[in-house]
């Protein structure tokens, strides 16, 4: 089985290249949907121990353990040192499912890829982009969403240049979902017979 790595800045269109994947039956991991259910599970005693005073009866509570980020330069670490190996234990056991379904390719899609190192232990990375104008205007109408608030967010990611050029394959999505839909339908059938190694390198033994 082919393990695929999917990445990108905020509102760079990863949403719509997911969805079509999982049209074409391919399984997709989304880093962030299960980052939001570990705070609901087994993150919870972890980062109350680290941050005192940050969970409740219905886990992590998202807004005090930001202010608590907020005032320790070095907090941003610690958490990572608690979630990404949690992150780490559900990538494992989606693609070892995904391999027991027979499924040929299966899909990480992970907005910290690269920043985490992931990248190593993958067949093949996806990245998608598009212009800073255009990743600038969807940002700004998001609820909530200030310029301040993108600006502090691009900068614990590495820079969108940085991604396309590591990439073995981008995705551009400046254009209309049918297009951003044309790419990925190419690059999937450009996966055919590639020869995969990283599932039983790297994910298959505990």
């Amino acid at each position: 089985m082919l393990v695929v790595g999917l990445t990108g800045s905020i509102a760079m269109g990863k949403s719509t290249v997911t969805a079509h994947l999982r049209t074409r039956g391919i399984p997709v991991f989304d880093a962030d949907a299960e980052v939001h259910h570990i705070y609901r599970a087994e993150a919870v005693p972890l980062i109350e121990a680290a941050f005192p005073g940050t969970t409740g009866h219905t886990g992590v509570d998202r807004t005090r353990l930001s202010e608590a980020l907020a005032r320790d330069p070095k907090a941003l670490a610690r958490l990572e040192a608690i979630v990404h190996p949690l992150v780490r234990q559900r990538e494992r056991a989606f693609l070892v499912a995904a391999a027991k379904s027979g499924h040929e390719i299966a899909v990480l899609d992970v907005p910290l890829l690269y920043e985490t190192g992931l990248d190593a232990d993958l067949d093949v990375v996806m990245v998608v982009s598009a212009a800073a104008d255009v990743q600038r205007a969807r940002v700004l109408e998001r609820p909530g969403m200030t310029a301040e608030k993108l600006e502090q967010l691009l900068s614990r990611q590495m820079p969108d240049a940085e991604k396309r050029r590591r990439a073995h394959f981008v995705v551009d999505t400046n254009g209309p979902p049918a297009d951003c839909w044309r790419q990925v339908d190419a690059i999937v059938d450009s996966l055919s017979g590639r020869r995969a190694e990283a599932f039983a390198r790297f994910w298959a033994k505990a």
